[in-house]
């Protein structure tokens, strides 16, 4: 195989990709960091043409304008995994959600749907053929194999990536160069309930374990409380900047783990430059499927696996909604139901759901006494494993519903404690 002849005969423009596109197809681009934005920006341009045509995503990183209004009946965004983009629109009938749970994401809508395109990114093609899918398979590596066509946007500031990220020309139909920088999200800051939080959760986890983290205030504050801690491995859906001042601070080194030992483990990367910088090439950071990384019986066979995963609300029975707020979509499922599932199933494992005791600048409790009409429950209460907030640590696995009552009210705000209280017992919960 000539392999710069197979380059060049796939080689095409943004426009000439979007122009394959015909009316009632269905397109599924990569997710976060990793989506195409020449291949995405030119579809606003170009939909205005057609009808029916769906785009599956997940956290979409800027507003390419598909989702307006004025294109209704012309496009439907099917997200699964809201970002601010996406929660803009919804209510527009532009973005509807996909419900799911990370490691069957992929995989579920394969099989139930016909996937006419498949939309990438990727590193430059290797000596051999192959480019690195970089900075994500959660979902990517099933649709190449699903899609009935394959195009790849090309950027040279990618990372190459280790693991299952390996791609050959060979699988795909269409290339797009686009040497663009990276999208960056850079960390948000903590506030004192958040430090708070991270203080009691590292109380929480031993030396030894493998942990698992998300993104934002909490998570970041967290990360900075176990800067102490010794031998913590990485089995996680998402790789942070956190996870990196972790290694550097000597914390991961990943010699207790029990798969991938040595080894930290994720399915994507969503950060700053320095994060990509650190997983360049880097053989200690090995990318994984979604449907491995998150299958929680793989995530069971972790010892000591530690989950950490971040709430809106949870109600005093202990049901937690994480993605659902104000009677509407607000994120997604994403991987909280898996890494929550697969800690318990871990010898030593725990479930952690953290969350700030208020919202709105203090003027509501994000615990509480019933959850409003329509939430969307991500856990169940027979699920939950234990709460944090700023103001402690509720126990819940095989407590009574009595009990939890109790434990949840302990680490409310102390200014909602009595009116929550007074509503159990009304509830006859109390």
């Amino acid at each position: 195989m000539n392999l710069k002849q197979e380059y060049k005969n796939r080689l095409m423009s943004p426009e000439e990709a979007v122009e394959k596109v015909k009316s009632n197809q269905t397109i599924v681009a990569a997710m976060a960091a990793s989506e195409p934005p020449a291949l995405l920006e030119n579809l606003t341009r170009k939909v205005k043409e057609l009808e029916g045509v769906r785009i599956c995503t997940c956290l979409l990183m800027r507003d390419y304008g598909f989702m307006d209004p004025s294109l209704e009946g012309h496009i439907l965004n099917e997200s699964w995994f809201f970002g601010p983009w996406e929660r803009k629109y919804y209510g527009s009938r532009m973005a509807s959600h996909l419900p799911n749970n990370l490691h069957e994401a992929g995989e579920k809508k394969a099989e139930k749907d016909e996937i006419n395109f498949f939309w990438g990114t990727a590193a430059p093609m290797d000596e051999n053929g192959f480019f690195s899918l970089s900075l994500g398979v959660t979902y990517e590596k099933i649709m190449i194999e699903k899609a009935k066509m394959v195009i790849l946007e090309i950027n040279e500031n990618l990372p190459r990536t280790m693991g299952d990220t390996q791609v050959h020309i060979s699988q795909i139909d269409g290339i797009v160069e686009n040497h663009v920088p990276l999208v960056e999200l850079p960390p948000a800051e903590s506030t004192e309930a958040d430090l708070a939080i991270g203080n009691y959760i590292s109380d929480l986890v031993e030396d030894g374990s493998t942990i698992q983290l998300g993104i934002g205030g909490i998570p970041n504050a967290i990360a900075r409380n176990l800067q102490e801690k010794k031998n913590l491995g990485i089995h996680t859906e998402m790789f942070t900047d956190g996870m990196v001042d972790l290694f550097e601070a000597g914390a991961i080194t990943g010699r207790e783990k029990t798969i991938w030992k040595e080894k930290m483990v994720g399915t994507f990367a969503l950060g700053t430059n320095r994060l990509y910088q650190f997983i360049d090439q880097n053989p200690g950071i090995e990318f994984q499927q979604g449907n491995v990384t998150n299958d929680p019986y793989v995530i069971g066979k972790n010892h000591k696996m530690i989950s950490i995963n971040t709430a809106l609300q949870v109600d005093l029975c202990g049901q937690v909604v994480s993605e659902w707020l104000g009677g509407r979509q607000f994120s997604g499922t994403g991987g909280q139901a898996d890494t929550h599932r697969g800690a318990q199933r871990s010898r030593g494992g725990k479930g952690i759901i953290a969350l700030r005791s208020t919202a709105k600048k203090g003027t509501i409790s994000t615990i509480q006494p019933q959850l409003p009409a329509g939430a969307q429950v991500t856990l169940g209460r027979q699920e939950v494993d234990l709460v944090v907030t700023e103001y402690g640590v509720a126990f819940l696995k095989g407590m009574s519903v009595r009990e939890r009552v109790r434990r949840l009210i302990a680490i409310a705000h102390p200014e909602f404690r009595e009116d929550l209280k007074k509503e159990a017992e009304r509830l006859e919960i109390w």
